[in-house]
């Protein structure tokens, strides 16, 4: 832990120094406002890379593979399940093709970048509790229940 904090401060240092320094009150202009934009879009990206470290996440999720039957045939079972996380493990233990679907469709706690892009995006962003989906991915349609989420 030690040294990521290390790692991260000696970044943000040479981030500052490439950038000419931390931004002052004192340059004016066009290029000034422009360095300012600059260097506050690398803290900001200091910052969400400092936050998604610590981020954490569990979810369940459905797969069916296949196309549109498979996309249609989820947006039946979400109506069906609701956000009810009893009914949504007993669904994925019937319909899901992963082998998660023996602890139905629990996918354990995870960080950003463990799972396919278009999986994280909802697991990270969209609310918890609630059931999203379908989502399309590599493997097919998803359901994704997000059962809890740390910031």
């Amino acid at each position: 832990m030690k040294s990521v904090l290390c790692y991260l401060v000696t970044f943000v240092i040479v981030a500052c120094h490439s950038f000419g320094g931390l931004p002052t009150h004192a340059n004016k202009g066009v290029a000034s406002s422009t360095k300012s934009a600059l260097k506050m879009g690398i803290f900001d990206d200091v910052q969400k890379s400092f936050k998604s470290l610590f981020m954490r996440a569990s979810a369940s999720h459905i797969l069916i593979k296949g196309g549109a039957e498979a996309a249609n045939k989820l947006e039946d079972l979400k109506a069906e399940i609701g956000n009810n996380p009893v009914a949504f493990a007993e669904a994925a233990a019937t319909y899901s093709e992963c082998p998660s679907s023996r602890s139905g469709g629990n996918l354990g706690e995870f960080g950003p970048g463990a799972m396919v892009k278009e999986f994280d995006q909802v697991v990270f962003n969209d609310d918890v509790g609630v059931v999203h989906g379908p989502v399309k991915t590599q493997f097919g349609y998803h359901l994704i229940l997000i059962n809890s989420r740390s910031d």
